[in-house]
């Protein structure tokens, strides 16, 4: 009889499949615990991130602007006028077609600024001059805020006139208009080449508009 080898075999098998169940108890026991590692280091992991601070958006800014010391130089001649510039401006002859005699753009190229300047002698029709003066700079109302007039003299030069402060994103930020009530007539436009954006300007108008009065505060009219 072969029982013996039957046996054998059989508690073999016993052993095998003892061992068999073992082994999934075991394999069992390390996926547990490999799971027990993940969901630790998870908790770890948004732990750490709910500790960290949270960000915060900063304003937005604009670049610092350098302006040059301020300088002046007499503005050029063959002109029946003549005025102060500053030294990092130039005066220019108008081209332009339609342009008059006396008319003149100062170049202001650190800051893509210009101003513009018309002359026209008066022969009794000063009011019309005024007039115009005063249309023109209120032609800009639709992209100004505000438009603030303030009256100029300058009686020991004959000079008198009145500069347009034109607030807001306008293109023209000040205009001006100066007389002697009987003989000359000058318009001013100042004009920066860049798009009008208040907040990023302000700086840049405020250090023109400086140099315009500078102007009208020194002009003299000649024969």
């Amino acid at each position: 009889m072969k029982f013996g080898k039957t046996q054998k075999g059989g508690i073999s098998s016993g052993a095998g499949g003892a061992e068999s169940k073992a082994g999934e108890a075991g394999s069992g026991a390390g996926g547990a615990g490999s799971l027990a590692v993940v969901v630790t280091a998870l908790a770890l992991l948004l732990w750490l991130v709910s500790c960290r601070e949270q960000p915060v958006p900063k304003p937005y800014g604009y670049f610092r602007i350098a302006f040059p010391e301020k300088k002046y130089l007499p503005s050029a001649p063959g002109y029946p006028y003549r005025f102060e510039i500053p030294h990092y401006a130039s005066m220019r002859r108008d081209s332009s077609q339609g342009a008059e005699p006396g008319w003149a753009n100062i170049r202001i190229p650190g800051h893509k600024a210009e101003i513009h300047l018309s002359y026209k002698q008066v022969h009794h029709n000063l009011g019309t001059y005024t007039e115009e003066s005063r249309r023109m700079a209120y032609d800009h109302t639709v992209k100004a805020s505000a438009i603030e007039e303030q009256s100029f003299t300058h009686p020991a030069a004959r000079v008198f006139g009145t500069i347009y402060y034109i607030r807001g994103n306008a293109a023209s930020p000040l205009q001006f208009y100066l007389t002697d009530s009987s003989r000359h007539f000058l318009r001013g436009s100042l004009y920066i080449r860049a798009t009008p954006n208040i907040d990023s300007l302000q700086p840049v108008i405020a250090f023109l508009e400086a140099d315009a009065v500078r102007l009208m505060e020194t002009l003299e009219w000649l024969p």
